[in-house]
C-alpha cells in the first residue's frame, strides 16, 4: 500500500498533513503535503526531481538543505546518493516541516494503522 494521494488531500481539510511512506517490499517510498484539502507537494522519495502538487517547489530549500538534487541526476554517483539516502532524507524534510523528529526509538515501535471510512 501507498500513501493515497486522495485521501491525504481529504484528511488535510482544516489542517495539514503529512505522510511519509517507506516500504520493504511492492510499493515505492513516497512524501506527501497536503494544506486544507489541497496536495502541496509530493514526490517518490528516490526521485526528489518528480515533484508534483499545487505548488511542488515549496520545500526546495528545506530539501536543498538535506543534500537532495532537485534536477534529474546525470551522474551514477548522484542517482546512487538520491537512491541510498532517499528515505533517511524523507524524515528529516518531515521533520524540518512539521517539528516532530523521527528517532529510531519512534520508529521502531508498532505502528497504528487502520482504516479511514468514507463519509
Amino acid at each position: 500500500m501507498a500513501t493515497d494521494h486522495e485521501v491525504v488531500s481529504r484528511l488535510s481539510r482544516g489542517c495539514e498533513v503529512l505522510a511519509v511512506t517507506r516500504h520493504d517490499y511492492a510499493a515505492e517510498h513516497s512524501f506527501e503535503y497536503a494544506i486544507d484539502g489541497a496536495r502541496v507537494t509530493g514526490y517518490p522519495l528516490r526521485h526528489p526531481y518528480e515533484r508534483y502538487g499545487s505548488d511542488p517547489d515549496r520545500l526546495n530549500g528545506f530539501m536543498r538543505e538535506l543534500g537532495m538534487v532537485l534536477d534529474k541526476p546525470e551522474d551514477d554517483a548522484t542517482w546512487e546518493d538520491n537512491y541510498d539516502n532517499a528515505v533517511p532524507r524523507g524524515f528529516a524534510l518531515a521533520a524540518k516541516v512539521t517539528g516532530v523528529s523521527f528517532t529510531p526509538d519512534m520508529l521502531g515501535r508498532p505502528m497504528l494503522v487502520g482504516p479511514i471510512k468514507e463519509r
